[in-house]
């Protein structure tokens, strides 16, 4: 998992769970190795959810994420059944910067963590 980045990020550790978003696509940016969600009928979103943040870490996430992003309370599917959680949206007026093209963690993983890590300048934010 990406753990080590959202403990950097947040400031503190957190317990996680897979968690679907439904009626969201996610994809990437250009010229980004992040991606950005947005509402879309029907979409699917899979990815993890944190649990029990402190106040603190979530002034650390609005910060990190920046002004390209709305956090939004959602409702995300757990193994535990449904989940009222809150998720970072990209704003509409953003929305341009977007590929069209579905962004996937494990290629992330694999070939922009640590580009993403190294350049992306959200982490000088917090």
């Amino acid at each position: 998992m990406c753990n080590d980045i959202m403990s950097t990020v947040a400031g503190c550790q957190s317990d996680s769970m897979a968690a679907t978003l439904k009626d969201f696509q996610r994809s990437t940016i250009h010229g980004e190795k992040y991606p950005g969600i947005f509402h879309q009928a029907n979409g699917t979103v899979e990815g993890v959810l944190y649990l029990q943040l402190p106040a603190e870490a979530i002034l650390r996430l609005d910060q990190f994420e920046g002004e390209q992003y709305s956090r939004e309370d959602v409702q995300v599917i757990t193994p535990q059944g449904p989940c009222r959680t809150m998720a970072y949206i990209i704003k509409p007026q953003y929305r341009h910067l977007l590929t069209g093209e579905p962004w996937s963690f494990e290629e992330f993983l694999v070939t922009g963590k640590t580009e993403f890590i190294k350049y992306y300048q959200g982490f000088k934010k917090i």
